[in-house]
């Protein structure tokens, strides 16, 4: 019998919601249980400053948790960066602290007020010297992605036909429809977040996990054992299948 392993989906500020399916894992593996998260901690739901101070403070006393990146999580550690950086992939018409993209819910988290006429100078100076560095560096530590046994965990996906060693930033953190429609075996089963779905989905070759939190929907816990997958409720678990 294999160690389970657990994985958390796009967290997006809910705080309430982490630690709701974090005591799931905790009834199901115990304090100890072997969790990844699948990125985009931050953004849209309102206590963003709330998930890292506890991420932070988990890393810091050697939970056996692994972070990975998510483009929301790249956006927000680029915007920390002096002068400001933007990532290119992004639309002409959208910035980070773009509601769409709620930036701004981040920084109003931290108490620092994004508006669009406000100067993204004075912005980007609250931002400085307001957020902790112990959150800029966390966020900088985050991982690409985490391999175990016949699981491959990242934050969006992979490039299909290109081997899981030369999988690139963009993709694992920003890849969508390429991805979603290759139907063929990868490497290994594929667990990511990053578009959200009405429920986490096992599609054969690849698990989304990602069960729109950040719209204020449900954040899923999965565990996998013994090549069997499961998400967890308050009523335990509930096995998924392939599509």
């Amino acid at each position: 019998m294999t160690q389970p392993i657990y994985a958390i989906g796009d967290v997006h500020g809910q705080l309430r919601r982490m630690n709701w399916v974090l005591d799931l894992i905790e009834k199901d593996g115990g304090k100890d249980a072997k969790i990844v998260f699948v990125g985009d901690y931050t953004d849209r739901g309102p206590d963003s400053k709330g998930v890292l101070d506890q991420l932070v403070e988990a890393k810091q006393a050697g939970h056996n948790w692994t972070f990975l990146l998510g483009n929301h999580d790249e956006m927000f550690s680029m915007f920390m960066q002096s002068p400001p950086q933007h990532d290119a992939h992004l639309p002409t018409e959208l910035y980070w602290l773009h509601q769409r993209l709620g930036g701004d819910t981040t920084m109003a988290s931290y108490g620092v007020v994004s508006e669009p006429k406000k100067r993204l100078s004075v912005t980007h100076g609250e931002a400085l010297e307001t957020i902790p560095q112990t959150h800029v560096d966390f966020l900088k530590s985050l991982e690409l992605s985490h391999t175990h046994d016949d699981l491959f965990f990242c934050h969006a996906g992979i490039r299909p036909e290109v081997s899981l060693a030369d999988q690139i930033k963009h993709d694992l953190i920003w890849i969508r429809q390429e991805f979603h429609d290759y139907t063929d075996p990868h490497p290994k089963l594929i667990v990511h977040g990053h578009t959200p779905v009405d429920q986490a989905t096992h599609y054969g070759n690849r698990v989304n996990i990602d069960s729109g939190a950040g719209y204020g929907k449900e954040l899923t816990a999965t565990v996998f054992e013994d090549g069997r997958i499961w998400k967890l409720t308050d009523q335990g678990r509930v096995e998924l299948t392939a599509n």
